[in-house]
């Protein structure tokens, strides 16, 4: 009986074991994780951007010929200096005229090529590698292609052996200033280097443009072609379009390698960038009147900016607009 008993009482259920606690040690926190991966870059950042950025700007004020630790204050005797210097000053206006061409040629050949590779139903994707190829090209490297071979200046010259087919003369296109054909050496190297760049931030907007944009339009009656583009797909455009713009007109401020190769031997049509270079590192070394013109230079291109991105509404809600 007792057995009995003893079988049917129910037995105390074990004591559970207290869950472990995670152990968070250093590896484990956010904060190790974020300075393990940025940390290296926000070092490279300090010490090869912004530590060269301060430098430059405390040189602008000392003058720092073959020295780049100068203790001879000058206050603002080199702005003044770059300032009215005629070089210098030539170059910020011959490149602002080519910045007004670039811009808007750059912004609208890549609007063109999107617009075709977007309405392609077959083999889109060979199209856009192949107009997108030339991105990856080198800037020096298409620079001597573009000098030595298509517009070399001789008759054996790609462009001068078209020319020679109409009875045209040989043109000697990086040789002399007047007229002014290099030009169109720069401007065609610069487009068939970074339209296909900005032809795919195009077609990346162009595929985001709900379809039923286009089907509300038809139905009320809008005709596909220009009306559709100019009220519907150029609208939708708008982000895209600001900011293709402002990095063409950052990028035409910052030319150098095509113009240092193309024009290496030329005292015309230098670039903003190129005469800073002479000035800083050719005969004279003077790097505080160099450090001078690069903050000019960047404090234009923020001027530009800020004026461009006011009148586009960079930066506005859709409420603003």
């Amino acid at each position: 009986m007792s057995t009995t008993s003893t079988r049917g009482l129910a037995r105390p259920a074990p004591a559970k074991a207290a869950p472990a606690r995670p152990r968070r040690g250093l590896r484990g926190s956010p904060t190790f994780n974020f300075w393990l991966f940025c940390g290296p870059f926000l070092v490279g950042l300090a010490i090869f951007v912004y530590a060269p950025i301060l430098w430059s700007l405390w040189l602008s004020f000392f003058e720092a010929r073959f020295t780049v630790t100068p203790d001879k204050f000058v206050g603002f005797e080199n702005y003044t200096y770059m300032l009215t210097n005629d070089d210098f000053v030539g170059s910020l206006g011959t490149f602002t005229a080519f910045a007004a061409f670039i811009v808007p040629t750059t912004w609208a050949l890549s609007l063109g090529l999107a617009l075709l590779v977007n309405r392609l139903r077959f083999m889109r994707a060979f199209f856009r590698s192949v107009f997108f190829l030339p991105t990856a090209c080198s800037y020096v490297a298409a620079s001597l292609i573009w000098k030595m071979s298509i517009f070399s200046g001789v008759r054996f010259g790609l462009m001068n052996t078209v020319l020679g087919w109409f009875g045209i003369e040989n043109i000697a296109w990086l040789v002399d200033p007047d007229p002014p054909w290099y030009w169109l050496v720069i401007v065609t190297a610069r487009l068939w280097l970074q339209s296909g760049f900005y032809m795919i931030l195009f077609l990346a907007a162009l595929q985001n443009i709900p379809g039923e944009l286009y089907e509300a339009a038809a139905i009320d009656g809008a005709k596909p072609g220009w009306q559709t583009f100019r009220h519907i797909t150029l609208p939708q455009l708008r982000a895209t379009s600001t900011a293709v713009i402002l990095l063409l007109l950052i990028a035409a401020y910052q030319a150098f390698d095509e113009f240092y190769n193309l024009l290496s031997k030329t005292t015309w049509g230098r670039p903003p960038l190129v005469e800073l270079y002479y000035k800083a590192l050719g005969e004279s070394q003077d790097y505080g009147a160099g450090s001078a013109g690069a903050v000019i230079l960047t404090v234009l291109i923020c001027a530009v900016t800020l004026l461009q991105g006011k009148f586009l509404g960079f930066g506005r809600g859709e409420e603003a607009k």
